[in-house]
């Protein structure tokens, strides 16, 4: 088995963005590694396992499961909504899908909140197109289509849905991988009713002169080999400091893009998930209380 170097990563990044088709992909990837033999036993690594992307079981009993519907205009928005399993109000937590769609690691996701104490609510983007399928490369290019402004308003009406929501406490946070990191960005600019919060893990900036219609405080994880999300940082960073923005920054050095996502052999750092995930919690606790 070669092993998986930078260039092999950089080389998949491109390809889940959309940059190249699978077949140019494997093709690249084939003359990398010496052969289709070679790329084709690879390639496991570089995908999501969802297999093994159940950390939380659907019936854990410290938890509630419900689905969850609200309207943005003429369109129905879908969720899963997951809660502890007793009685109180709950700070709110959106939680945003990278560019393959609410898949089985993202609802996991979502119950690992709940478990932390939050009322999640992790919100299917493609609703409205008939759900995110099982295809992931599909579903990448189907999120391709919609545009960002239209999918950013989509996420907001959901922050304010589940502020309204009779166990939430009215506060809500948005938590965002990948694509939802940029969402997360995008939503804070938009500032819905109830929307307290916002964590992008390796999310895409907004353009600087939009920084000044953020309320709400932010946190933001970056991958210290991530140069396609990384060459935002200093414009984004320069404007939220200008605008004197309640920010926290940490790029994370030697973590790849998507180091959150344990259903990916390639990319997953423990550690460095481990630590976003208690600054995370920590923010959380502090801004939705």
């Amino acid at each position: 088995m070669p092993p998986i170097t930078q260039d092999i990563v950089d080389l998949y990044d491109r390809f889940t963005h959309g940059a190249l088709s699978r077949r140019e992909f494997m093709e690249r990837l084939a003359a990398t590694v010496g052969g289709t033999a070679a790329a084709t036993a690879l390639l496991p690594l570089l995908q999501n396992n969802y297999a093994v992307a159940q950390t939380v079981a659907e019936n854990d009993p410290r938890i509630a499961i419900s689905r969850f519907q609200y309207e943005i205009g003429d369109a129905m928005m879908n969720g899963e909504l997951a809660w502890p399993a007793r009685e109180g109000r709950f700070p709110g937590v959106v939680v945003i899908h990278e560019n393959r769609g609410l898949n089985p690691h993202i609802r996991d996701v979502t119950r690992r909140f709940a478990l932390e104490g939050f009322i999640a609510l992790g919100i299917d983007i493609l609703s409205p197109e008939g759900g995110t399928p099982a295809d992931e490369d599909r579903a990448r290019d189907m999120i391709g289509q919609v545009p960002p402004d239209r999918a950013a308003a989509r996420l907001a009406a959901g922050v304010a849905a589940l502020a309204r929501v009779q166990t939430c406490n009215g506060k809500v946070g948005t938590v965002g991988y990948c694509w939802g990191g940029g969402m997360v960005n995008r939503i804070a600019v938009l500032n819905p009713p109830g929307l307290a919060a916002g964590v992008s893990y390796y999310g895409s900036q907004v353009p600087a002169d939009q920084v000044e219609r953020i309320r709400t405080p932010l946190m933001l994880h970056y991958a210290g080999n991530d140069e396609r999300i990384n060459a935002g940082i200093p414009a984004f960073k320069a404007a939220l400091e200008w605008a004197k923005k309640d920010f926290e920054l940490h790029v994370y050095e030697g973590a790849q893009h998507a180091f959150n996502n344990d259903t990916n052999a390639a990319r997953y750092s423990k550690p460095v998930a481990d630590l976003a995930l208690s600054r995370t919690l920590a923010f959380f606790r502090k801004h939705l209380a």
